[in-house]
């Protein structure tokens, strides 16, 4: 048995990073990447008018990503293990497994919904899932 962190665990909490930076990243920039990135008009004229909701749910979002970056390197071996390690890698996968499969719902009620950022931003997080999947699936009897 290879004391090596996971290799799939790893590289989910470096896209959980990833994705929690670029939410960072979206307060600073300001309403073009709240449109750029799907937030939504609503969200974008809130932020251009320097409106708390935008970057108080941005960040919320971010350090939820955070958080479940921590999860998946504690899992891969890379940080001391956290409590609930396995529930809490499992809901974490669940999450970013349904996200990714949200669109193909909303494509069967009603094409319309299913705009460009829905399909985008589902396979970006089906891809998440999966990876944590395969790294889940690989450290289960370890956590």
């Amino acid at each position: 048995m290879s004391d090596a962190p996971n290799r799939f665990l790893v590289a989910g909490a470096g896209l959980s990073t990833l994705a929690a930076l670029l939410h960072v990243a979206i307060i600073f920039v300001g309403p073009s990447w709240y449109r750029l990135f799907g937030a939504g008009e609503q969200m974008a004229r809130l932020a251009e008018s320097g409106h708390w909701y935008p970057p108080l749910i941005t960040t919320g979002i971010a350090l939820v990503l955070g958080a479940w970056a921590l999860v998946a390197a504690s899992a891969a071996g890379v940080i001391a293990p956290l409590p609930l390690l396995k529930p809490a890698l499992c809901v974490i996968t669940a999450i970013y497994l349904l996200r990714g499969l949200a669109v193909l719902p909303m494509f069967a009620i009603d094409r319309a919904l299913a705009t460009p950022f829905w399909w985008w931003s589902s396979a970006i997080c089906l891809v998440y899932g999966l990876v944590h999947l395969i790294g889940l699936h690989q450290m289960w009897s370890r956590l």
